[in-house]
């Protein structure tokens, strides 16, 4: 009678592993083919978008009057926006796409800060119009090398998962398709060169350190790398490490550095080729319970960029994701912030680690400034502002505004309603730049059903 009772209890024991198992592998198939369906529907959404926009860009040449243009060209930049998006909701992460992501944003530059202004008074140049005919000649070529993978994609029923993989096991080497295709886009947009621009304003400093060219030092070896990456996070030993160079035929670039430390836990770190600086880190680790409220993690934060001589920074934003603090910080020069130059921190709050660490902007966009004097005073600033708004801070700052140009503004931060707003006025002509609408404080929903 024993023997039947525990026969029947590994049974069920059996039966019921056997029900989890197959439940776990519903749920994991359903996941995954989430992801493959919205790859598939971003892709198609780009090659869509590229395919109206080389027409939309081709119908711009032969207008002239400012009633047609403007729209025209407004939808380009519309559609540029759009499409960037969708390439950011591809699995292209570890694929360098740079040339063009760049190739965007250029047609949305000069698309936007030509429908804004005035065309009956300032029509076309010739510059702008030989501009307007080289970003459609590049906009044929992607549409072209687009279309190819599009159609290799529906004929071959290929999945972008299996991109996803290739690119995180550092298997793109091999046959794939898709990142064959991706590699051919890049490679039309390279041979692109700046010079062909002839729009000078289009050519933005980011660009020009796109590689980290102007970081301070001198260049490092992959095994000074990786002791930098044992530094920065205050680990002594790894159990497992892995160099890898990126920002391959740039003349500096960077390393990434992965790791599995003593503890298990996995990182993963891009470290500048030119004088070792830290772009990018991040622990995947189990987080505890939260011990520590988001203004300790904030001082955790100081803490960590007073002990790695990051000077000049001033925090600005704090938010939480859980038991993760972000902090954000901005560089401060004679009191004015420069927002081109930020990082962001991420804070465990269950004992105050460092889990997340970003700094390329701060590293791309570093350099000399002449800070003008402003032309406005504050109160004249301030008569540009909704007068529904109760302002409570304010100071001089400088931002990138949708021109892509750094521009000296009086920062106001406002309340209106129960919501807050930072609000940019342009502190020589009276322009307001820009509105953010600051994130309020999460709702919690729990045990309210």
């Amino acid at each position: 009678m024993i023997r039947g009772i525990i026969i029947t209890v590994l049974t069920l024991g059996v039966i019921g592993t056997g029900v989890w198992g197959y439940q776990e592998h519903r749920e994991k198939n359903a996941i995954l083919m989430n992801a493959e369906n919205n790859y598939q529907r971003a892709f198609h959404d780009l090659a869509y978008q590229m395919d109206t926009l080389h027409d939309k860009i081709g119908t711009t040449l032969a207008m002239n009057s400012r009633k047609s243009l403007s729209p025209a060209l407004a939808d380009v930049w519309r559609l540029t926006s759009e499409a960037h998006g969708n390439v950011g909701q591809l699995p292209l992460t570890l694929l360098p796409f740079n040339k063009t992501e760049e190739f965007l944003s250029n047609i949305g530059k000069f698309s936007y800060r030509t429908a804004v202004r005035d065309l009956d008074k300032e029509p076309l140049s010739k510059d702008e119009y030989g501009t307007l005919k080289n970003l459609y000649s590049q906009s044929t070529n992607i549409q072209n090398e687009l279309r190819k993978v599009q159609h290799l994609v529906l004929k071959n029923n290929l999945r972008w998962m299996d991109v996803e993989t290739a690119l995180a096991t550092g298997k793109e080497a091999s046959d794939n398709t898709i990142i064959d295709g991706f590699k051919t886009v890049e490679k039309t947009i390279k041979g692109y060169d700046e010079s062909n621009m002839m729009d000078p304003s289009l050519v933005s400093y980011q660009k020009k350190n796109q590689n980290f060219e102007d970081a301070p030092g001198k260049k490092i070896s992959k095994d000074e790398a990786i002791q930098i990456t044992k530094k920065f996070t205050k680990k002594n030993n790894f159990s497992k490490v892995k160099v890898t160079e990126n920002g391959k035929g740039s003349k500096f670039g960077f390393f990434s550095v992965t790791f599995v430390d003593n503890n298990g836990n996995e990182g993963n770190m891009d470290i500048t080729k030119k004088g070792g600086h830290p772009i990018y880190f991040i622990e995947r680790r189990d987080i505890a319970k939260q011990k520590l409220s988001l203004n300790e993690g904030m001082n955790s934060a100081k803490k960590f960029i007073h002990n790695n001589d990051i000077q000049n920074m001033e925090e600005f934003e704090t938010t939480q994701y859980d038991t993760i603090g972000v902090y954000s910080f901005v560089t401060v020069e004679n009191g004015v912030r420069i927002y081109p130059e930020t990082l962001k921190i991420k804070i465990a709050l269950d004992n105050g680690e460092m889990v997340g660490f970003t700094a390329q902007d701060l590293l791309k966009n570093k350099k000399k400034r002449n800070i003008p004097n402003p032309k406005l005073t504050k109160n004249d600033a301030k008569k540009h502002i909704n007068p529904n708004l109760k302002i409570m801070e304010n100071r001089l700052s400088v931002i990138v505004n949708d021109l892509g140009k750094e521009v000296l503004c009086y920062e106001f931060l406002g309340v209106l309603n129960d919501d807050t707003y930072r609000i940019f006025i342009n502190a020589e002509s009276g322009v307001e730049e820009k509105v953010e609408k600051l994130k309020n404080a999460e709702k919690v929903y729990e045990n309210t059903l």
